[in-house]
């Protein structure tokens, strides 16, 4: 048996690998297990409640969820296999954003996960003339619920499936997916069944997630990368523990013991800020061997290439070290397959060396998305790359540099029918012969690694005419532990300067250890010592930059950036238009009395 849809997907893994428990999620504190037969169950009753409301092949439903569970893929495939085009929304959107969506797409019904997303969206029935029904999971006295989405197939209802699926093409469009808007409205990006189903096909080969793997799932299913990571282990026969807080997935590592999970770069990245703290704490020879241990692993290439010395402490590293890591996390985990943004490479190098393999890979959502992926095979991996295109996928590098950098164009079954409702835009991304352009630079090290260098867009020129790359140099600054988020501006202006959004946790450990009177952030984020200690860090950070490259001038800001907060978009991109307008003041601060 294959698939060809999305919808043939779980009728597949019931073909080929039935499971005890394919999905499960937490209520009231304890694991609600669904078998495969459950879940194919939980699918047609969802499918038959969606025709007794009257929908058909063609119409939107929107969903509304904080976090992936069971009930997302019943409602997703209960959609899916009689035409209806889901349109899952990011749970921390804002309001307006939420309207331009629901309206945009037409949305008849939104399926909301709390009583929070709830009433944001009934907020908007009046200005939404196509939303008819708004559903809440969380029982709200005289809102439909759960109960009022499933009801129990009876003939009529099965045989309107059949005649449905039989009508349902590969080429049919599957969903619509908004994306995060880090320039302006959100526009929907149209992927057809074929479009996923290419993808996940291309991508099983890729990690050894199996029948007899565990994997649990943290990321919003609202992601394209979740959402297909998510099809992709059904696929394959893997156990899916879901898991409703991202404060939450430490204690669901130890308690459910996965063998692998999608993560974003900024969990790690706080477990190895976590991992540093706890060795300030230590003192003595248990802080020097954590740094002796760290140094290590982040000179980590792979299983091959360092002689067998190296190899030899390493092992040590493990009995005293990494081991403690690994059983934090469960214990059982192999692999992490991390997207969305960059990872430092020391991180990646670190935790492999521990014996958690990372895996950087790097897609889109018009893509469907994963484009290139490092490999878990031995000479697979790159560290600083974002990997290997994935069958199927042809890269191109467009118009290459002296650097061979240029912007990277895409073409494959994966890339999307296009935008909806927006012709003129989809023509300006996709060529006529099937070429997409991603707007991001980049260029291809040892003959078949891609390596992401930064935005077309966003690259800028100094008042000297000096090209500037301003992700390749706040991805350098993040990558320091005492820095949350940092912003590269320097357009037309004599020399490069940054917004900086300290760590606020950490600095305030470096203050105490330092005699430094910790107050509130906003009075740190001008105090003279916190000052030269950033300028120092950041100076250290730039030591091999060319002098274009440099920061010269920085500014502290108080107020952590966030999805809500309007810098942030869902999927952990800067909003480069918002961030400017917001500090117009302190841009032009750093840039007061100087000539462009």
């Amino acid at each position: 048996m294959d698939f060809r849809r999305l919808f043939d997907i779980f009728q597949y893994q019931l073909a080929r690998y039935p499971q005890k428990t394919a999905l499960a999620h937490q209520e009231n504190g304890k694991w609600k297990r669904f078998s495969t037969v459950q879940c194919i169950d939980q699918i047609n009753r969802v499918s038959a409640a969606l025709i007794d409301l009257g929908l058909s092949k063609g119409d939107k439903v929107g969903l509304l969820f904080e976090s992936g569970s069971a009930y997302f893929n019943f409602l997703d495939f209960g959609m899916l296999q009689i035409g209806i085009i889901s349109v899952p929304i990011h749970a921390n959107v804002r309001q307006g954003e939420l309207t331009h969506i629901l309206k945009d797409a037409e949305i008849q019904i939104c399926i909301t996960s709390s009583k929070n997303l709830y009433e944001k969206v009934a907020t908007l029935t009046d200005q939404v003339v196509s939303l008819k029904k708004i559903f809440c999971l969380e029982p709200i006295e005289n809102v439909p619920s759960w109960e009022n989405l499933i009801q129990h197939p009876v003939n009529k209802h099965l045989a309107v499936f059949n005649d449905m699926k039989s009508l349902i093409h590969e080429e049919d469009i599957a969903t619509i997916i908004y994306t995060s808007g880090t320039s302006g409205t959100p526009k929907g990006v149209v992927l057809s069944h074929k479009n996923i189903v290419s993808n996940i096909k291309s991508t099983i080969s890729l990690a050894p997630v199996n029948c007899d793997k565990r994997v649990i799932s943290f990321l919003p299913m609202s992601h394209i990368f979740e959402r297909m990571v998510t099809f992709t282990y059904i696929a394959v026969g893997a156990s899916v523990f879901y898991v409703d807080r991202i404060e939450n997935v430490i204690p669901v590592l130890k308690d459910v013991k996965p063998h692998y999970f999608t993560s974003v770069p900024k969990l790690l990245e706080r477990i190895y800020d976590d991992i540093l703290d706890k060795g300030e704490e230590m003192g003595g020879m248990g802080k020097r061997i954590l740094h002796w241990s760290l140094r290590l692993g982040e000179r980590y290439q792979g299983k091959k290439g360092r002689g067998l010395f190296y190899y030899f402490k390493l092992k040590l590293a493990s009995v005293l070290v990494y081991r403690k890591w690994r059983k934090a996390l469960g214990g059982k985990v192999e692999g992490v397959m991390v997207g969305a943004a960059a990872l430092q490479p020391k991180l990646g190098q670190l935790f492999s060396a521990a014996g958690i393999e990372i895996r950087e890979g790097y897609g889109l959502t018009e893509t469907s998305p994963v484009i290139a992926f490092n490999r878990f095979e031995p000479g697979g991996v790159q560290y600083g790359t974002v990997g290997i295109p994935i069958p199927g996928i042809r890269i191109k590098i467009n118009e290459p540099n002296e650097n061979d950098e240029g912007e990277i164009l895409v073409k494959g079954p994966g890339v999307m029918q296009g935008y909806y409702k927006k012709p003129d835009l989809t023509k300006k991304v996709l060529t006529e012969d099937g070429w997409f352009h991603t707007g991001d630079v980049g260029k291809i090290v040892n003959k078949r690694f891609l390596k992401i260098t930064d935005r077309k867009k966003d690259i800028f020129k100094t008042s000297s005419g000096k090209y500037v790359a301003p992700q390749v140099l706040e991805r350098l600054l993040d990558s320091s532990s005492f820095i949350e988020n940092s912003f590269i501006v320097g357009f037309n202006k004599p020399y490069v300067s940054a917004l900086v959004v300290p760590n606020y946790v950490r600095l305030k450990s470096w203050c105490e250890a330092n005699n430094v009177h910790w107050t509130a952030p906003q009075f740190m984020a001008i105090n003279p010592k916190v000052l030269k200690f950033m300028d120092q860090q950041i100076s250290l950070l730039g030591e091999s930059l060319t002098n274009t490259e440099k920061i010269k001038k920085f500014v502290l800001l108080h107020e952590p950036w966030s999805v809500e907060s309007g810098e942030i978009t869902p999927t952990l991109k800067l909003k480069r238009s918002e961030i400017v307008k917001k500090y117009e003041k302190e841009i032009e601060d750093l840039y007061e009395g100087e000539v462009s």
